[in-house]
């Protein structure tokens, strides 16, 4: 058994979380059992992701989208029910947001650039005074129906496609989740190919307007793998049993 609190303890370290300005409250959201022999993770912290945790066996969950965000909330509704839950399974719901977007290993867009081949180069998509995603570069240019067709692949997603620009792929930016209002930053700086999880009704004519791509995985899918790496990061540590809770969304 790994205590609760050293878990929660590293993983602040680790995804430098303290420093980090965000709109959720990172760590610790549900207080549940104090010793841990198995963590499911999640990408959000709905009831039948916690049904899913509890089924497993699970005494920790760790989502990308947890329950508190900055403001108060009465305890009502499926807010409720999922407080109910948790108590009565004695499980703790850990949550880090904005952190695991932009960890430069484990993060999601790391992940996501690491699954099409390109290189990090630089932060991109500022947010909350801090930049969630990055941009990248090819070692030498790539289709961009092979990208199509590896996010589709390894995310098990149906990408929303608006292709108005170059075919043969140099330099992109990502951002995950709900970010197409960075599709503008992109184009300002010359990039040949966005990708984020969310389209706006906008961003189809301003990818034609301007002559450039625009890739939407879906907003679940593209923060799949930061808590999926997030995962072998605490396995390989602690040693403790991990598991994916997966709740399959195609937005």
């Amino acid at each position: 058994m790994i205590s609760r609190d050293e878990i929660i303890n590293f993983t602040d370290e680790y995804l430098n979380s303290r420093e980090i300005s965000d709109i959720s409250r990172n760590g610790l959201q549900i207080e549940g059992k104090k010793n841990i022999k198995k963590i499911a993770f999640g990408v959000s912290a709905s009831l039948e992701c916690m049904k899913k945790a509890a089924e497993g066996g699970a005494d920790m969950l760790i989502t990308h989208h947890g329950l508190l965000w900055g403001h108060e909330a009465p305890f009502t509704g499926t807010l409720k029910k999922k407080l109910e839950f948790m108590f009565s399974a004695d499980m703790n719901l850990c949550a880090w947001h904005l952190p695991l977007d932009m960890h430069p290993e484990c993060g999601n867009n790391a992940q996501l650039m690491k699954m099409i081949g390109a290189e990090i180069s630089s932060p991109f998509g500022r947010f909350k005074g801090n930049y969630a995603g990055f941009s990248g570069t090819f070692t030498s240019p790539v289709n961009i129906d092979d990208i199509i067709f590896l996010l589709k692949q390894r995310l098990d997603s149906q990408p929303f496609c608006f292709r108005f620009g170059r075919n043969e792929i140099r330099t992109v930016a990502i951002v995950s989740g709900g970010a197409a209002g960075s599709f503008s930053e992109a184009i300002e700086k010359g990039l040949d190919l966005y990708i984020t999880g969310e389209p706006s009704e906008q961003s189809q004519e301003l990818a034609r307007e301007t002559g450039s791509n625009f890739i939407a995985a879906g907003h679940y899918n593209t923060e799949k793998p930061g808590v999926q790496a997030l995962s072998e990061v605490i396995r390989g540590k602690f040693g403790v049993e991990t598991f994916f809770a997966d709740v399959p969304n195609p937005v």
